[in-house]
């Protein structure tokens, strides 16, 4: 289920929901072609932008700017984010169909993590196996309180398939991964904070005479008001240099940093952040 909300200054948000309440919203193959449905609807809209500017570098500004700035990750049900694979469904498989399957769920999960956009994943409930698997190739990720994380693969005599042995280590580092995912243990969205897993954590305290349905429905909607928010606040930043960032980042290569700061420096951005300092006010951003 996808929905768009206007960003405070340019483009939108696009919030995308995980919808199989009867699942637990696990992972299916129809849920999975979805998700990759969408992720690659964004990876055209910046993949056609791109070619356009090689083809234009002299009417930059003629171009229309690629409209979805940030997504996040949800759920529209209260009670979990993403339980894992559909181990139902996955008794039906042969081989060949699991082996089909598996490479399927890695190469859309890589395709999220490599968004060429900021992705924020938003959990309230419970984020298990492949669930957490999906959360952790998000850029940040917001939880509550109330979360429940965890990777029980080894309990169930399998390991995580689809990037958890190197996307959680990466993250918390090797020697906590290892704790998790050897004990199997789940952990709560205050240890996740702690650990580092999660980058934004949302206290969601009982109020009185407050039903557990209620208090489920309250963390929802308050992990997704948060993360709408964390989106919004991004958005606030330049478009160039917000994508800039993060292929920087997510490259850890100096030499890209240099190619990405050579790129905003000189930008139409960059000068309108200038001068819109110098008028004390805030810089209307073009994305050139």
């Amino acid at each position: 289920m996808i929905h768009d909300l206007r960003a405070p200054t340019s483009g939108k948000v696009r919030v995308l929901s995980l919808n199989r309440p009867a699942k637990r919203n696990a992972i299916s193959r129809q849920l999975l072609k979805e998700l990759r449905q969408a992720i690659n609807q964004i990876h055209t809209e910046y993949d056609d932008y791109e070619k356009k500017l090689l083809e234009n570098k002299r009417n930059i500004k003629n171009l229309n700017q690629p409209s979805t700035r940030v997504l996040i990750l949800t759920s529209s049900v209260e009670t979990c984010f993403c339980a894992g694979a559909d181990l139902t469904e996955r008794e039906s498989f042969t081989a060949e169909e699991t082996a089909s399957f598996l490479a399927e769920l890695r190469g859309t999960f890589s395709s999220l993590s490599s968004l060429p956009i900021p992705s924020i994943s938003a959990i309230s409930s419970v984020a298990l196996g492949g669930g957490l698997e999906l959360a952790l190739c998000s850029h940040l990720r917001v939880v509550t309180t109330t979360a429940i994380l965890g990777f029980p693969e080894t309990r169930l005599g399998i390991i995580p398939g689809a990037g958890g042995t190197y996307r959680l280590p990466a993250l918390i580092g090797h020697s906590r991964a290892r704790d998790l995912i050897l004990t199997g243990r789940k952990i709560s969205g205050q240890e996740a904070h702690f650990l580092g897993l999660a980058d934004r954590l949302v206290e969601i305290l009982p109020r009185e005479d407050e039903s557990n349905t209620d208090l489920r429905k309250r963390a929802l909607e308050e992990v997704q008001e948060t993360s709408i928010n964390l989106a919004f606040e991004i958005c606030e930043g330049g478009p160039l240099a917000i994508r800039s960032a993060l292929k920087a980042i997510n490259s850890g290569n100096p030499d890209i940093e240099n190619q990405m700061y050579e790129k905003v420096v000189c930008s139409d951005d960059r000068n309108e952040a200038l001068v819109a300092y110098k008028e004390k006010r805030k810089p209307i951003f073009s994305g050139c």
